[in-house]
Order: C-alpha cells, then structure tokens, then sequence
C-alpha cells in the first residue's frame, strides 16, 4: 500500500514537471535526443531516491538540480565535437521573424554558460533569484550579477542588429 501511494506521487511529479524539465534540458544542450536522455537519467535518479523527499512541493528545483548535475557528468565522459558541415548546414532563406529569433538563440549561445544557465532558469523556468542561487551553488547577490550581466550582454550583441533593421525600412 505504502509502495503503490509512493508510485503514485512520484508519477503525478512526473507529469508535472516533464516539460518543464525537457525544456530547460533542451536549451542546456540544444539536442532533443540529448535533452530527453537527460530528462530520463534525471527521474531514473529522482526515482532513487524519492523516499528521501520531505517536501514535494520543492520537487521541481530538486528536479532541476539533478538535471543540472546529469548535464555536467556529459562533459565527464565524452568529448563533444563539431565539424564545420555542422555548421554551414543551416540556410535561411529569407529574412523574417524567424532570423530575429535565431540572432536571439545565437546570442544567448555566445553567453558563457554561468551567465546563460540563471538566465534560462529566471525566464524559462520562472525560478526566483534564491531558487535559482540553490540549484547552481552560488549565493542570491551572485546569481542577481550574472542575471545583469547576461542582460547587458544580450542588449549590446543585439543592438547592432536592431540598429540594422531600423535602417533597412
């Protein structure tokens, strides 16, 4: 009985946060196979140790932390490498609202991670500046830098963009 309202639970926080998780997965990685491999290896350990969960409420930061954790054990074992095929296979064809979002996924790329991962959590996940400061080790006036310092970033390698189309009409 104890087992079976355990397996319960642990399948309703499945549901309510499995895409939540895929998301923030995806963007961490930008390879859907990657990023549902990471969502699974995340349950299987959540899975592991759900008894241990006192809180279940708080099972969505606990969840995303582990995703993190999973994230980072890639760079452990393998080595990730990118041919230049890779790159020249992307061809937009005209300029629409879709180059203004690729312009915006490439610039959030070319942040380093410590700034683009709280900055992904705050606007993705939703996660408070303490939410976020407990699920990547750092302290909450820390996380609020990077949080600024990834705005400011992103407004100035997109403004020379915004500066051309303006003058293109």
């Amino acid at each position: 009985m104890l087992f079976q309202k355990t397996q319960s639970s642990f399948e309703a926080m499945v549901h309510a946060h499995s895409s939540d998780l895929y998301r923030f997965a995806y963007w961490l990685c930008r390879d859907r196979g990657i990023a549902e491999d990471l969502v699974q290896e995340t349950f299987t350990r959540a899975w592991a140790n759900w008894q241990d969960v006192r809180d279940e409420k708080s099972a969505k930061g606990w969840l995303l932390t582990i995703l993190h954790h999973e994230y980072a054990r890639l760079f452990e074992k393998k080595r990730v490498e990118i041919s230049d095929d890779d790159l020249n296979d992307l061809v937009v064809a005209a300029e629409t609202d879709v180059l203004g979002e690729l312009e915006m996924r490439d610039a959030l790329w070319k942040l380093p991670e410590g700034f683009r991962e709280p900055l992904l959590l705050q606007v993705l996940g939703g996660f408070t500046c303490a939410e976020i400061a407990t699920m990547v080790n750092l302290s909450e006036a820390n996380v609020m830098q990077r949080l600024t310092r990834a705005r400011q970033s992103l407004r100035k390698m997109m403004e020379p963009e915004t500066q051309r189309r303006a003058n293109k009409l």
